[in-house]
Protein backbone atom coordinates (compact mmCIF):
# COMPACT_ATOMS: atom_id res chain seq x y z
CA UNK A 1 0.00 0.00 0.00
CA UNK A 2 2.91 2.36 0.70
CA UNK A 3 4.28 1.70 -2.78
CA UNK A 4 0.86 2.28 -4.37
CA UNK A 5 0.35 5.53 -2.46
CA UNK A 6 3.82 6.71 -3.50
CA UNK A 7 3.12 6.00 -7.17
CA UNK A 8 -0.28 7.72 -7.02
CA UNK A 9 1.37 10.73 -5.40
CA UNK A 10 4.00 10.84 -8.14
CA UNK A 11 1.31 10.64 -10.81
CA UNK A 12 -0.66 13.47 -9.20
CA UNK A 13 2.55 15.51 -8.92
CA UNK A 14 3.33 15.22 -12.65
CA UNK A 15 -0.16 16.04 -13.95
CA UNK A 16 0.34 19.81 -13.40
CA UNK A 17 3.57 19.56 -15.39
CA UNK A 18 1.73 18.10 -18.37
CA UNK A 19 -0.95 20.79 -18.05
CA UNK A 20 1.68 23.53 -17.98
CA UNK A 21 3.57 22.15 -21.01
CA UNK A 22 0.46 21.82 -23.16
CA UNK A 23 -0.82 25.24 -22.05
CA UNK A 24 2.47 26.93 -22.96
CA UNK A 25 2.53 25.19 -26.34
CA UNK A 26 -1.08 26.22 -26.95
CA UNK A 27 -0.37 29.86 -26.13
CA UNK A 28 2.97 30.13 -27.94
CA UNK A 29 1.73 28.66 -31.21
CA UNK A 30 -1.26 31.03 -31.17
CA UNK A 31 1.12 33.97 -30.70
CA UNK A 32 3.08 33.20 -33.87
CA UNK A 33 2.16 35.69 -36.63
CA UNK A 34 0.14 34.43 -39.58
CA UNK A 35 -3.13 32.63 -40.21
CA UNK A 36 -2.97 28.86 -40.84
CA UNK A 37 -6.28 28.94 -42.73
CA UNK A 38 -4.97 31.57 -45.15
CA UNK A 39 -1.77 29.57 -45.60
CA UNK A 40 -3.78 26.46 -46.39
CA UNK A 41 -6.17 28.12 -48.87
CA UNK A 42 -3.59 30.39 -50.47
CA UNK A 43 -3.40 34.13 -51.03
CA UNK A 44 -6.16 34.16 -53.65
CA UNK A 45 -8.80 32.57 -51.43
CA UNK A 46 -12.12 34.32 -51.00
CA UNK A 47 -13.02 35.83 -47.65
CA UNK A 48 -16.15 33.68 -47.45
CA UNK A 49 -14.10 30.48 -47.85
CA UNK A 50 -11.59 31.60 -45.21
CA UNK A 51 -14.37 32.46 -42.78
CA UNK A 52 -16.18 29.16 -43.38
CA UNK A 53 -13.03 27.07 -42.88
CA UNK A 54 -12.05 29.02 -39.77
CA UNK A 55 -15.52 28.36 -38.34
CA UNK A 56 -15.32 24.68 -39.25
CA UNK A 57 -12.13 24.27 -37.22
CA UNK A 58 -13.30 26.46 -34.35
CA UNK A 59 -10.71 29.19 -34.97
CA UNK A 60 -13.25 32.02 -35.10
CA UNK A 61 -13.80 32.07 -31.34
CA UNK A 62 -11.58 33.70 -28.67
CA UNK A 63 -8.40 31.92 -27.62
CA UNK A 64 -9.67 31.08 -24.14
CA UNK A 65 -12.75 29.42 -25.68
CA UNK A 66 -10.49 27.38 -28.00
CA UNK A 67 -8.43 26.40 -24.97
CA UNK A 68 -11.45 25.19 -23.01
CA UNK A 69 -12.76 23.27 -26.01
CA UNK A 70 -9.40 21.62 -26.50
CA UNK A 71 -9.18 20.31 -22.93
CA UNK A 72 -12.81 19.21 -23.06
CA UNK A 73 -11.91 17.14 -26.11
CA UNK A 74 -8.79 15.74 -24.41
CA UNK A 75 -10.87 14.47 -21.50
CA UNK A 76 -13.10 12.67 -24.01
CA UNK A 77 -10.19 11.28 -26.04
CA UNK A 78 -10.71 13.70 -28.93
CA UNK A 79 -7.63 15.76 -29.78
CA UNK A 80 -9.28 17.54 -32.71
CA UNK A 81 -8.56 17.41 -36.43
CA UNK A 82 -5.43 18.33 -38.32
CA UNK A 83 -5.71 21.47 -40.43
CA UNK A 84 -3.35 20.26 -43.14
CA UNK A 85 -3.95 16.52 -43.20
CA UNK A 86 -7.71 16.71 -42.56
CA UNK A 87 -7.53 13.69 -40.29
CA UNK A 88 -8.11 12.97 -36.63
CA UNK A 89 -5.14 14.02 -34.50
CA UNK A 90 -5.65 10.96 -32.30
CA UNK A 91 -5.40 8.69 -35.37
CA UNK A 92 -2.29 10.47 -36.64
CA UNK A 93 -0.53 10.29 -33.26
CA UNK A 94 -1.43 6.60 -32.76
CA UNK A 95 -0.17 5.82 -36.28
CA UNK A 96 3.19 7.59 -35.89
CA UNK A 97 3.85 7.00 -32.19
CA UNK A 98 4.94 3.31 -32.49
CA UNK A 99 7.75 4.31 -34.88
CA UNK A 100 9.16 6.84 -32.40
CA UNK A 101 8.79 4.40 -29.51
CA UNK A 102 10.57 1.68 -31.50
CA UNK A 103 13.42 4.03 -32.38
CA UNK A 104 13.78 5.32 -28.82
CA UNK A 105 13.79 1.87 -27.21
CA UNK A 106 16.30 0.58 -29.77
CA UNK A 107 18.58 3.56 -29.11
CA UNK A 108 18.29 3.02 -25.35
CA UNK A 109 19.19 -0.68 -25.67
CA UNK A 110 22.21 0.17 -27.83
CA UNK A 111 23.31 2.75 -25.27
CA UNK A 112 23.02 0.25 -22.40
CA UNK A 113 24.86 -2.49 -24.29
CA UNK A 114 27.72 -0.10 -25.03
CA UNK A 115 27.90 1.86 -21.79
CA UNK A 116 27.56 -0.69 -18.99
CA UNK A 117 30.48 -2.97 -20.01
CA UNK A 118 32.62 0.04 -20.92
CA UNK A 119 31.90 1.82 -17.62
CA UNK A 120 32.63 -1.33 -15.59
CA UNK A 121 35.88 -1.94 -17.46
CA UNK A 122 36.98 1.67 -16.92
CA UNK A 123 36.23 1.45 -13.19
CA UNK A 124 38.02 -1.88 -12.73
CA UNK A 125 41.11 -0.58 -14.58
CA UNK A 126 41.19 2.92 -13.19
CA UNK A 127 44.03 5.12 -14.46
CA UNK A 128 45.18 2.38 -16.86
CA UNK A 129 45.07 2.25 -20.63
CA UNK A 130 41.59 0.69 -20.63
CA UNK A 131 40.26 3.63 -18.62
CA UNK A 132 41.98 6.11 -20.91
CA UNK A 133 40.60 4.49 -24.06
CA UNK A 134 37.05 4.50 -22.68
CA UNK A 135 37.45 8.14 -21.63
CA UNK A 136 38.62 9.22 -25.09
CA UNK A 137 35.84 7.33 -26.87
CA UNK A 138 33.14 8.71 -24.55
CA UNK A 139 34.50 12.24 -25.00
CA UNK A 140 34.40 11.72 -28.77
CA UNK A 141 30.78 10.58 -28.52
CA UNK A 142 29.87 13.66 -26.49
CA UNK A 143 31.57 15.94 -29.02
CA UNK A 144 29.44 14.80 -31.98
CA UNK A 145 25.80 15.94 -31.85
CA UNK A 146 23.12 13.94 -33.63
CA UNK A 147 22.79 16.40 -36.51
CA UNK A 148 26.52 15.92 -37.24
CA UNK A 149 26.96 12.18 -36.63
CA UNK A 150 23.79 11.24 -38.54
CA UNK A 151 24.89 12.59 -41.95
CA UNK A 152 28.41 11.22 -41.40
CA UNK A 153 27.03 7.72 -40.80
CA UNK A 154 24.81 8.03 -43.87
CA UNK A 155 27.79 9.00 -46.04
CA UNK A 156 30.06 6.25 -44.72
CA UNK A 157 27.77 3.30 -44.03
CA UNK A 158 24.96 3.80 -46.54
CA UNK A 159 26.37 5.69 -49.52
CA UNK A 160 30.03 4.64 -49.57
CA UNK A 161 29.81 1.09 -48.17
CA UNK A 162 26.19 0.36 -49.11
CA UNK A 163 25.56 -1.75 -46.02
CA UNK A 164 22.32 -0.16 -44.80
CA UNK A 165 19.44 1.87 -46.31
CA UNK A 166 19.80 5.64 -46.32
CA UNK A 167 16.37 6.51 -44.95
CA UNK A 168 12.80 5.38 -44.42
CA UNK A 169 11.25 2.69 -42.26
CA UNK A 170 10.91 -1.02 -42.90
CA UNK A 171 12.89 -3.92 -41.50
CA UNK A 172 15.59 -3.92 -38.84
CA UNK A 173 18.16 -2.68 -41.38
CA UNK A 174 16.29 0.64 -41.60
CA UNK A 175 16.37 0.94 -37.81
CA UNK A 176 20.09 0.36 -37.22
CA UNK A 177 21.51 3.71 -38.36
CA UNK A 178 19.03 6.09 -36.67
CA UNK A 179 19.04 3.99 -33.47
CA UNK A 180 22.84 3.90 -33.35
CA UNK A 181 23.01 7.65 -34.01
CA UNK A 182 20.81 8.36 -31.00
CA UNK A 183 22.21 5.57 -28.82
CA UNK A 184 25.87 6.47 -29.30
CA UNK A 185 25.39 9.96 -27.84
CA UNK A 186 23.53 8.54 -24.84
CA UNK A 187 26.13 5.78 -24.39
CA UNK A 188 28.86 8.38 -23.94
CA UNK A 189 26.92 9.98 -21.06
CA UNK A 190 25.95 6.67 -19.44
CA UNK A 191 29.51 5.32 -19.63
CA UNK A 192 30.81 8.16 -17.48
CA UNK A 193 27.97 7.71 -15.01
CA UNK A 194 28.51 3.94 -14.75
CA UNK A 195 32.25 4.45 -14.22
CA UNK A 196 31.72 7.06 -11.49
CA UNK A 197 29.04 5.02 -9.70
CA UNK A 198 31.12 1.81 -9.86
CA UNK A 199 34.21 3.54 -8.49
CA UNK A 200 32.17 4.83 -5.56
CA UNK A 201 30.68 1.42 -4.80
CA UNK A 202 33.96 -0.48 -5.19
CA UNK A 203 35.43 1.67 -2.43
CA UNK A 204 32.67 0.88 0.08
CA UNK A 205 33.20 -1.24 3.19
CA UNK A 206 30.73 -3.94 2.15
CA UNK A 207 32.79 -4.61 -0.99
CA UNK A 208 35.95 -5.06 1.08
CA UNK A 209 34.02 -7.38 3.40
CA UNK A 210 32.75 -9.44 0.48
CA UNK A 211 36.28 -9.83 -0.89
CA UNK A 212 37.59 -10.71 2.57
CA UNK A 213 35.03 -13.52 2.76
CA UNK A 214 36.53 -15.01 -0.40
CA UNK A 215 33.66 -14.29 -2.79
CA UNK A 216 34.60 -14.51 -6.48
CA UNK A 217 35.49 -11.17 -8.03
CA UNK A 218 32.75 -11.61 -10.63
CA UNK A 219 30.14 -11.97 -7.86
CA UNK A 220 31.51 -8.95 -5.99
CA UNK A 221 31.47 -6.74 -9.08
CA UNK A 222 28.25 -7.76 -10.83
CA UNK A 223 26.01 -8.93 -7.98
CA UNK A 224 26.92 -6.42 -5.27
CA UNK A 225 28.68 -3.35 -6.69
CA UNK A 226 26.83 -3.08 -9.99
CA UNK A 227 23.40 -3.53 -8.42
CA UNK A 228 23.90 -0.60 -6.06
CA UNK A 229 25.67 1.46 -8.72
CA UNK A 230 22.62 1.21 -10.99
CA UNK A 231 20.57 3.57 -8.79
CA UNK A 232 22.05 6.83 -10.17
CA UNK A 233 22.30 5.22 -13.61
CA UNK A 234 18.56 4.48 -13.58
CA UNK A 235 17.90 8.10 -12.63
CA UNK A 236 19.92 9.28 -15.61
CA UNK A 237 18.21 6.78 -17.93
CA UNK A 238 14.80 8.03 -16.86
CA UNK A 239 15.80 11.62 -17.54
CA UNK A 240 17.57 10.83 -20.80
CA UNK A 241 14.59 8.90 -22.15
CA UNK A 242 12.81 12.22 -22.47
CA UNK A 243 15.90 13.64 -24.15
CA UNK A 244 15.81 10.72 -26.60
CA UNK A 245 12.21 11.54 -27.47
CA UNK A 246 13.21 15.15 -28.10
CA UNK A 247 16.31 14.05 -30.01
CA UNK A 248 14.13 11.82 -32.15
CA UNK A 249 12.81 14.98 -33.83
CA UNK A 250 16.24 15.67 -35.34
CA UNK A 251 17.03 12.02 -36.02
CA UNK A 252 13.70 11.32 -37.70
CA UNK A 253 14.18 14.35 -39.92
CA UNK A 254 17.69 13.27 -40.95
CA UNK A 255 16.72 9.66 -41.69
CA UNK A 256 13.15 10.37 -42.94
CA UNK A 257 11.81 8.17 -40.15
CA UNK A 258 7.98 8.40 -40.04
CA UNK A 259 7.69 9.02 -36.30
CA UNK A 260 5.97 11.54 -34.11
CA UNK A 261 9.03 13.83 -34.08
CA UNK A 262 8.92 14.35 -37.82
CA UNK A 263 5.15 14.82 -37.57
CA UNK A 264 5.71 17.53 -34.94
CA UNK A 265 8.14 19.43 -37.17
CA UNK A 266 5.65 19.34 -40.03
CA UNK A 267 2.84 20.49 -37.74
CA UNK A 268 4.89 23.40 -36.36
CA UNK A 269 5.93 24.61 -39.81
CA UNK A 270 2.28 24.51 -40.95
CA UNK A 271 0.97 25.98 -37.67
CA UNK A 272 -1.32 23.00 -37.29
CA UNK A 273 -2.55 23.87 -33.79
CA UNK A 274 -4.33 20.66 -32.84
CA UNK A 275 -1.61 18.39 -34.23
CA UNK A 276 1.21 20.19 -32.39
CA UNK A 277 -0.71 19.98 -29.12
CA UNK A 278 -1.49 16.28 -29.66
CA UNK A 279 2.15 15.42 -30.35
CA UNK A 280 3.37 17.35 -27.29
CA UNK A 281 0.73 15.70 -25.13
CA UNK A 282 1.82 12.24 -26.31
CA UNK A 283 5.48 12.98 -25.52
CA UNK A 284 4.57 14.44 -22.11
CA UNK A 285 2.48 11.41 -21.13
CA UNK A 286 5.32 9.12 -22.20
CA UNK A 287 7.77 11.05 -20.04
CA UNK A 288 5.45 10.72 -17.03
CA UNK A 289 5.09 6.96 -17.53
CA UNK A 290 8.86 6.54 -17.89
CA UNK A 291 9.45 8.35 -14.60
CA UNK A 292 6.90 6.12 -12.87
CA UNK A 293 8.64 3.06 -14.31
CA UNK A 294 11.97 4.44 -13.04
CA UNK A 295 10.53 4.68 -9.53
CA UNK A 296 9.43 1.04 -9.76
CA UNK A 297 12.90 0.00 -10.89
CA UNK A 298 14.39 1.77 -7.87
CA UNK A 299 12.36 -0.52 -5.63
CA UNK A 300 13.34 -3.62 -7.59
CA UNK A 301 17.06 -2.85 -7.67
CA UNK A 302 17.52 -1.51 -4.12
CA UNK A 303 15.72 -3.31 -1.24
CA UNK A 304 16.35 -0.33 1.07
CA UNK A 305 14.12 1.87 -1.06
CA UNK A 306 11.51 -0.91 -1.34
CA UNK A 307 11.37 -1.27 2.45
Amino acid sequence: MRILRALLFRLAYTLPVIWLVVTLVFLLIHMVPGDPVEQMLGEGARAQDISALRHAYGLDVPVHTQYMRYWRGVLHGDLGRSLRLNDSVTHLVITRYPYTLELTIAALLIALVLSIPAGIAAALHRARWQDNVVGVISLLGLSFPVFASGPILILLVSIKLGWLPVSGAGGWDHLVLPAFTMGAALAAILTRMVRTAMLEELGQDYIRTARAKGLPERTVVYKHALRNAMIPVLTLIGLQFGALLAGAIVTETIFSWPGIGRLTISAISNRDYALVQGCILAVGLTYVLVNLATDLLYMVVNPRIRN
